[in-house]
C-alpha cells in the first residue's frame, strides 16, 4: 500500500510514498517482543495462589520474592541490551530474547523446586529486559516522524495483548476452586500440581513464532548508518519510503553523526544535554512504575480478595482488567500523534491519582465488590491511555542516535529497579498501611508526576529523531 506521508522527518521527503503495509509488518514483528513481555510478566498473577500452595510459600518475604525475582533478570537484560544492541544490532537481540522466552517458559513451568522456579523466572526476566529495550527502540528507529507515536505504541498494544492472553489462559486453564478451599486442599489440587505449570509453559508457542519471524525483518537503518553501513541503511529506508525518503533520512542521520564528531558515548551521557535527557528518561520510568498500576496485575489476588472476591471471581476480574487495558491502549494509539505526548501524560497522572484516591477511600470505608472493581478499572483505563504507552514512546524519542542504546538501556533498567521496589514492597506496605494506605501512596506519586511532566518533559510529536537531537543540543 502506498500513500503520501505527512509531517515526515524532513521537508525533502514530505511527498515520499511510505510503504505502510511493509512498515506496519516489520513493526508488528518487532512488537512480538512486547507481547511475550506482557504474557511472561503477568502470567504470575493468575498462577500465584497455585504455585504458592505447591511450594508452601507462607511469609510475605517469600511471596514478594517469588513475585519480584523476575525483575532481577529484567534489570540484567536491560543493562545487557545496551552493549548487545550497539555491538550486534537490534535484530539479533530480538532473536536472542525470543530464544530465552521459549526456553525459560518451559523450564519455569516444569520446575520441581523453588530454587529452580526462581532461576528460570530470572532467566525469563532477562528476556523481558532485552525485549523491553530493543522492541520499542527498533520500532522508533524505523518509523517516520508522523507515524512514530502510533508505531511505538504498537509495542504497548502488543504488551497488553500479551497480558490479556495470559489472563485468559490462566482463567481457562484453572479448575474451579470450591468456596472455603483451605491451603492443604489447594496444595493437593490439580491447579497446584499442574495447572500453574501449563500457564507458564503456554508462552513457548508465541515465542517460537517470534523466533521464526524475527530473522526476516531488516536491521534498524539508523543502527546501520551509525555503524558506517550507509548503503544498507539506504536500502532499508528505500524499502520503507522510496529513494527520496531514504536520501533525506540518511542525510539527516549523517549530519547528526558529523555534528557529534568523535565524542564517546559516555561523554555524551554525562554532558549537560545528555545528562538532562537521561534524568528525564529515568524519571519517566520511575513514574510509570510508581503509579502503582502493576500492583493491580501482579497482586490482583490480594487486591480483589480484600474487596471480597473469591478465587474464581478474581480470575474473571483479571480478564476484565486485561480487556479494559487493551481497549484503552487502542484509544492511546489514535490520540498519541494527534494530541501529543505531554497532554496525555499530564491527563494520565491526574486521572490515575484521582482513581487511586477514590479506591483508597473505598477500602477505608470497607466498600466491597463492584465499587473496587470499577475504580481499579478506571485507573487501568487511564494508565493504558497515557503512562503505559507514552513512557515507552518518549524514552525512545528523546535521546540522540549515538547515545540512544545506552540511554534507553539505563532508563529501562531504572524502570525495572522501580518495578522491583514496587512489587517487592507491596506485601509489606499492604501489611503496615493497609490497602487503603498503599493506594494513597501511589496517588501521591501520580500527582507529583503530573507536576514533573509539566515542568520538564518536552513535546516530541511530529518531529524527526534528528530534529529532536538538534533541540536537545541547544538546551
Amino acid at each position: 500500500m502506498q500513500i503520501p506521508s505527512s509531517g515526515s522527518a524532513a521537508p525533502s521527503n514530505s511527498a515520499a510514498e511510505l510503504q505502510l503495509g511493509y512498515l506496519w509488518t516489520i513493526a508488528f514483528v518487532a512488537a512480538m517482543g512486547g507481547l511475550l513481555f506482557g504474557y511472561d510478566w503477568v502470567v504470575i498473577g493468575g498462577a500465584k495462589p497455585f504455585y504458592e500452595a505447591y511450594f508452601h510459600l507462607t511469609s510475605e518475604a517469600l511471596v514478594g520474592w517469588a513475585n519480584s525475582c523476575a525483575l532481577i533478570g529484567c534489570l540484567a537484560g536491560s543493562l545487557l541490551a545496551w552493549p548487545f544492541s550497539d555491538r550486534l544490532g537490534r535484530k539479533k537481540v530480538l532473536v536472542l530474547s525470543a530464544l530465552l522466552f521459549a526456553i525459560s517458559s518451559v523450564f519455569t513451568g516444569w520446575a520441581h523446586s523453588f530454587a529452580a522456579f526462581i532461576f528460570w523466572r530470572i532467566t525469563g526476566g532477562i528476556a523481558i529486559g532485552l525485549a523491553s529495550n530493543v522492541s520499542p527502540m527498533y520500532i522508533a528507529e524505523i518509523s517516520p516522524a508522523a507515524w512514530r507515536g502510533r508505531l511505538v505504541s504498537l509495542n504497548q498494544l502488543a504488551i497488553v495483548i500479551g497480558i490479556l492472553v495470559a489472563q485468559i489462559a490462566n482463567w481457562g486453564i484453572a479448575d474451579k476452586v470450591p468456596p472455603g478451599f483451605d491451603r492443604v486442599a489447594m496444595a493437593a489440587s490439580w491447579n497446584a500440581q499442574y495447572g500453574w505449570r501449563w500457564m507458564f509453559t503456554a508462552v513457548a508457542v508465541p515465542a517460537l513464532v517470534f523466533l521464526t519471524a524475527a530473522p526476516c525483518i531488516p536491521e534498524s537503518p539508523r543502527w546501520l548508518a551509525v555503524n558506517q553501513r550507509s548503503a544498507k541503511a539506504q536500502e532499508v529506508f528505500s524499502r520503507i519510503g522510496g529513494e527520496s525518503y531514504a536520501r533525506a533520512e540518511l542525510d539527516a542521520i549523517e549530519r547528526s553523526i558529523a555534528a557529534q564528531h568523535e565524542n564517546a558515548r559516555w561523554r555524551e551521557l554525562i554532558s549537560f544535554p545528555g545528562r538532562r535527557l537521561l534524568l528525564i528518561g529515568a524519571a519517566l520510568a520511575v513514574l510509570q512504575q510508581g503509579s502503582g498500576i502493576n500492583i493491580l496485575f501482579n497482586y490482583a489476588e490480594e487486591v480483589y480478595r480484600s474487596a471480597g472476591y473469591g478465587v474464581n471471581d478474581i480470575l474473571f476480574n483479571i480478564v476484565i482488567t486485561g480487556t479494559t487495558n487493551l481497549l484503552f491502549t487502542l484509544v492511546a494509539m489514535l490520540l498519541v500523534d494527534r494530541l501529543g505526548r505531554r497532554r496525555l501524560m499530564i491527563f494520565g497522572c491526574l486521572a490515575i491519582g484521582a482513581s487511586h484516591l477514590a479506591a483508597s477511600f473505598a477500602y477505608h470505608a470497607h466498600m466491597r465488590g463492584l465499587w473496587v472493581l470499577v475504580l481499579t478499572l478506571c485507573a487501568i483505563a487511564c494508565y493504558a491511555m497515557s503512562l503505559a504507552p507514552i513512557t515507552w514512546v518518549l524514552i525512545t524519542e528523546i535521546f540522540p542516535n549515538r547515545m540512544r542504546a545506552s540511554a534507553v538501556s539505563i532508563s529501562v533498567a531504572t524502570l525495572w529497579v522501580a518495578s522491583f521496589v514496587l512489587t517487592y514492597t507491596f506485601p509489606l506496605l499492604n501489611k503496615s498501611l493497609g490497602t487503603s494506605g498503599a493506594f494513597s501512596v501511589y496517588a501521591g506519586i501520580c500527582f507529583a508526576g503530573a507536576a514533573f511532566v509539566v515542568l520538564f518533559v518536552p513535546e516530541t510529536k511530529g518531529r524527526s529523531l534528528e530534529k529532536l537531537e538538534e533541540s536537545a543540543g541547544h538546551h
